[in-house]
């Protein structure tokens, strides 16, 4: 069994103040795979300091230098990429396939896109040629980054990469369940050699570390993706600081499927729904079908659902993997048998509900990513302009790197991804007299 019960403080890999072991879980076999320490308030306090003293010069560094470092950094990625596709596929069940050729594929891409963004991003810009006023962006200072268990790495490099390239210093604070992802890439950090207490890293529950940071008069910003149910409980804690907040919470998205779809839509929604064992907050998981086609696609979704496979994470193939823990498993379990008792033919239509599918389809408190099938151009794209939610996927197309990602309402107030996730950690000065 895996040992990582330091903690990376201050550029180098520290005991904890207190013990306070926690197993990590192995989803194929349910056996421990790993042993961490949860952090204390003084461990957090002593990530926190260490941020803080190295923002004074990590915020003078110039674009070119975070450049250096930052390519740097993606060489290294690139090196231990297997390293981190295994403990990924470890930490939380995801066949070797899909944690190789998705999931830490996604670090690297985000990687790569946010060094383009930073070169070309003008850090000073005059405001117009006739006015003497004259625009900064700076570093908005000490970030404290939480993120989730379901999509680790990816979720790692859309904080920690454009905190770096934007001069501000962080605290990470890995998902406690699947921390092993996130401890591999402070390895990488450190192996770059940034300067003491820029990136540090601090393991976790949400109660604790993640509590600490949010309410912490010293962390300047939170950026946190995870729950609704939890974003609601930081942005509370961190109001007292009034510091900035992030947040990327949960999704329930709609996949309208009209009768002039593409052959495969009802197919591949499935597919969709299913990939990362059915782990992703904007997975398209309430079906819309035209009623033409209704029992058609009953008859096609059972079909494609059948033909996924569950097999061992370490295992190549297009199988799917276990979720990531028994609290997840049970949730799911009672969310099928919820679904059962209620009736859950009737959201195809009856009495009660709403007989257009975009009113279906917005009628959530949530909006982080709906989905849209049909070959008729001019009604995708009326349909898309009238869904509520900070993505709309035509067709199966997947959104390119550089594109901002984020939700409306209960699904998050931040984006992130290219240019928007560099301005996410920057605050804008206006100076007057300039010229």
């Amino acid at each position: 069994m895996l040992d990582k019960r330091k903690f990376y403080i201050n550029g180098r890999w520290v005991e904890p103040k207190k013990p306070n072991d926690f197993n990590v879980i192995n989803p194929c076999n349910e056996d421990p795979c790993a042993i961490i320490s949860l952090g204390s308030k003084e461990d957090t306090n002593a990530a926190i300091k260490s941020a803080k003293n190295a923002f004074e010069t990590w915020k003078e560094t110039t674009k070119e230098d975070r450049l250096d470092y930052l390519e740097k950094l993606l060489s290294v990625y690139k090196k231990r990429s297997r390293e981190m596709a295994e403990a990924i596929s470890l930490e939380m069940g995801a066949p070797m396939d899909w944690a190789t050729e998705v999931q830490t594929a996604s670090g690297r891409s985000h990687l790569e896109d946010f060094i383009l963004r930073l070169k070309n991003f003008k850090f000073d810009e005059h405001f117009n040629e006739k006015s003497n006023n004259h625009i900064s962006y700076e570093p908005i200072g000490v970030c404290g980054l939480i993120t989730p268990w379901n999509w680790p790495i990816n979720q790692i490099a859309l904080k920690v990469v454009p905190a770096l390239a934007t001069g501000c210093t962080m605290i990470l604070k890995p998902s406690e369940i699947a921390p092993i992802s996130g401890m591999l890439f402070a390895e990488m950090i450190d192996e770059v050699g940034f300067p003491k207490g820029v990136f540090n890293l601090v393991n976790g529950d949400g109660a604790g570390v993640g509590t600490h940071l949010s309410g912490h008069p010293d962390v300047d910003m939170i950026s946190f993706t995870g729950s609704t149910r939890a974003g609601r409980l930081i942005s509370k804690n961190a109001a007292e600081t009034i510091k900035r907040v992030c947040l990327e919470l949960g999704g329930k998205g709609g996949n309208i499927v009209f009768a002039d779809s593409y052959p495969n839509a009802v197919r591949d929604g499935i597919r969709n729904v299913m990939s990362n064992s059915g782990q992703s907050c904007d997975a398209p998981t309430r079906m819309l079908v035209e009623k033409s086609i209704y029992q058609r696609a009953i008859k096609e979704a059972a079909e494609e659902a059948n033909l996924i496979k569950v097999d061992e994470a370490s295992k190549k193939g297009d199988h799917i993997g276990p979720v990531v823990s028994k609290t997840q498993y049970d949730k799911i379990i009672n969310l099928i048998k919820s679904g059962i008792e209620e009736g859950a033919t009737l959201a195809a239509g009856g009495p009660d509900l709403p007989n257009k599918a975009i009113e279906i389809t917005n009628n959530t408190e949530y909006g982080l990513g709906n989905y849209l099938q049909t070959e008729d151009k001019e009604k995708a794209h009326r349909v898309a302009k009238k869904l509520k939610s900070g993505c709309v996927y035509i067709n199966g197309n997947a959104a390119d790197p550089g594109t901002p990602f984020g939700g409306f309402r209960q699904s998050g107030n931040g984006r992130e991804g290219g240019v928007w996730g560099l301005e996410e950690y920057l605050e804008v000065k206006t100076v007057t007299g300039w010229k």
